[in-house]
């Protein structure tokens, strides 16, 4: 997949008439110019159906080279966009929450900086949403390197009463590949900052609240996966974030007791097992609802 020029061109010539919607993209410290010129480029002009308008957060300051690309995408971009800078790392949750005060458009469509969204994604993705969803997740491609070598495929789970039931267990739905409305993350107390956790914590208590939801199991995103992702996985800071979860989701009756105590041993134990063993228990086991197969 090549980046194409900022021309505003779209794979069918036109684009597909749908409704108006934003799409959020944060950008830290960590992210790069070449991965996030990526991302842009196949969420705006790549799409067949292009958001109305781009909202970047940068979350606190970036080096040089991201900084320059932001400006000549800022420039050159076919739709709007927003960058607001904060000025300090203030962590995904309270960035995501600042973008979405800025969004135009009650449905939005969450990216990362470091992902591709594949041509249809939006065109499949947004007339579910205005169709009266409140959010929709789509399967994934993982991705090694700049080749695109493809070494896994997550399959999310679908239908509203089977999400809900996963959901007591695992998250249903991979944060960068999501649309949803606004208005319906607003109702469920928006993004709150929970450790590493914070996407999970927001779709539990979106479910929580009723909120309509789906997954489209179709790959629309392909996930960058680079060194030390499964590494970051496991460890202290991990254990201890899987725990406030765990405790959060039974403080708000969204798991029962004996949900809570599964969820910490199984949960749990994941955190700590070797590495190699954690890859093949993601792979073929946490994830099944999303399961991924090589």
């Amino acid at each position: 997949m090549t980046d194409g020029p900022l021309t505003g061109a779209h794979p069918t010539g036109t684009p597909v008439p749908g409704a108006s919607f934003s799409l959020l993209l944060p950008v830290y410290r960590g992210d790069t110019a070449a991965h996030f010129l990526k991302a842009f480029t196949t969420s705006v002009q790549g799409q067949t159906l292009p958001p109305s308008e781009v909202v970047i957060v940068q979350d606190g300051p970036i080096d040089a080279a991201l900084a320059a690309e932001i400006g000549r995408v800022v420039a050159a971009s076919p739709v709007p966009v927003v960058h607001h800078v904060l000025e300090r790392n203030v962590g995904l949750a309270k960035a995501l929450t600042e973008g979405l005060a800025l969004c135009a458009h009650d449905i939005v469509a969450r990216m990362d900086a470091d992902d591709i969204s594949l041509p249809g994604r939006f065109a499949a993705q947004v007339p579910l949403i205005d169709g009266g969803l409140d959010l929709v997740g789509t399967g994934m491609l993982e991705f090694l390197d700049e080749a695109g070598r493809i070494v896994g495929r997550r399959v999310p789970r679908t239908g509203q009463a089977e999400i809900e039931r996963y959901a007591r267990f695992h998250d249903p739905f991979s944060h960068p590949t999501v649309v949803y409305r606004r208005s319906a993350v607003s109702a469920a107390g928006g993004y709150q900052s929970l450790g590493m956790m914070e996407d999970y914590w927001l779709f539990a208590r979106m479910i929580a609240a009723g909120a309509l939801v789906d997954n489209i199991p179709d790959p629309l995103v392909m996930y960058r996966v680079g060194d030390g992702a499964y590494a970051r996985r496991g460890g202290r800071a991990q254990w201890d974030s899987e725990l406030m979860l765990q405790k959060a989701l039974r403080r708000i009756r969204f798991t029962t007791r004996g949900q809570y105590l599964r969820n910490v041993a199984v949960r749990g134990l994941y955190r700590y097992v070797p590495e190699p063993v954690r890859r093949f228990a993601y792979r073929k086991f946490i994830a099944r609802g999303g399961a991924l197969s090589e």
